[in-house]
């Protein structure tokens, strides 16, 4: 089969991780044009059955929406099946579409959009349904969500998210234990940071031998410039980040923001904490704690019910969902104790990017023309 693949998210979070984990599966036993800058296909430019077409047309842009240019198309063409990671479409293909809803948070989660905003994702969402043979989401609960906003009539199929490749290559130095607890993500309402700063500063003060530092994988700037009652959470928790110096890899502070970091960087966090905690009150899946769990690190989690499908029965913790007060107890009682050969084997075996592409593969074979 000769596959068509959007690559021009690589790079871009979670869904440039989504296709980069594919691609090697999809090229086990088919050709694949592969989209995107060079820079992106780079990885996959030597293996066997690939082709490259280069195009920087930006994903949901006009360009990309009405004007897609003749020679990508025709590139296009001369395959079976194209596939996007996401749900941007370019006009002009004539080929069976399959692409990726992978939440509607934007549609379920006051705030985080204008009016405006919110109707032209749920445009986009829509065009997507339109055009595609098959839509792919990464958990039931999406599934659900699409279902009720969208009234999705196409066949909607379940391709679970699995830790990335780099986490379960060996490490190249010991990761020891640190006195410090992860958190992973950014600062959108849903996210739940402020749950868990309230949870941290409660720990501190019901108990003196609390001594954790909270660890932030993001950047402090956008917490100066994006959100104020955030930055006043810190400031009590921490007297030395007053909101012009919030402490950035700062050895004394206790909320410790890390910057941009590389993959290996972000690998050794997750080895090195105490526990993640993943304080969401809305995901599509949640990656953090899979990713966590990959390394030998323990998580506590919040219990959407999300989190429910896809962590029941791996060695997480759940506390009650918005509530400080849960979050800060469970916290306290945590545990570090070594996972049983049965949550190893859960935890490698559960999810795989390999099952995901088996299923996706499965649709392309049975839609092609």
């Amino acid at each position: 089969m000769r596959i068509a693949i959007d690559c021009r998210m690589i790079g871009s979070g979670g869904i440039g991780s989504f296709i980069s984990e594919l691609i090697p599966y999809f090229l086990e036993e088919n050709e694949c044009l592969l989209i995107g800058s060079h820079g992106q296909c780079a990885p996959f430019l030597r293996l066997a059955n690939v082709e490259f077409c280069f195009c920087d047309i930006k994903p949901f842009s006009l360009k990309e929406t009405f004007f897609f240019p003749q020679d990508v198309l025709e590139a296009i063409h001369h395959y079976d099946v194209y596939f996007t990671p996401y749900c941007n479409i370019p006009s002009g293909i004539n080929l069976p579409i399959f692409s990726v809803i992978h939440d509607v948070v934007f549609l379920d989660v006051k705030g985080l959009t204008s009016m405006l905003g919110k109707i032209g994702r749920k445009m986009f969402y829509k065009r997507a349904i339109n055009y595609s043979n098959t839509i792919f989401t990464v958990s039931e609960f999406s599934k659900e969500r699409i279902i009720h906003h969208l009234k999705c009539k196409k066949p909607l199929k379940i391709v679970y998210n699995s830790a990335p490749s780099y986490l379960k290559e060996p490490f190249e130095k010991k990761a020891e234990k640190k006195d410090q607890i992860l958190f992973v993500g950014n600062i959108k309402k849903h996210k739940g940071l402020k749950i868990l700063l309230d949870a941290f500063e409660n720990a501190r003060k019901t108990d003196e031998n609390f001594k954790s530092k909270l660890v932030i994988v993001g950047n402090a700037e956008n917490f100066r410039t994006g959100d104020e009652e955030t930055v006043e959470r810190i400031k009590r928790i921490d007297s030395s980040a007053d909101s012009q110096n919030i402490s950035q890899n700062g050895s004394e502070s206790l909320v410790v923001f890390t910057g941009k970091i590389s993959n290996d960087e972000l690998k050794y966090l997750y080895a090195e904490s105490k526990f993640l905690v993943q304080p969401s009150l809305y995901e599509g899946f949640g990656l953090p704690p899979l990713e966590a769990l990959t390394v030998g690190t323990r998580a506590i989690i919040s219990d959407i019910p999300v989190f429910k499908e896809i962590y029941e029965g791996l060695p997480v913790t759940f506390f009650k969902s918005e509530s400080a007060g849960d979050l800060a107890e469970k916290m306290l009682a945590f545990k570090d104790e070594p996972f049983t050969e049965k949550e190893k084997e859960l935890i490698s075996s559960k999810y795989s990017y390999k099952k995901s592409a088996e299923i996706i593969l499965k649709e392309f074979a049975q839609n092609r023309p």
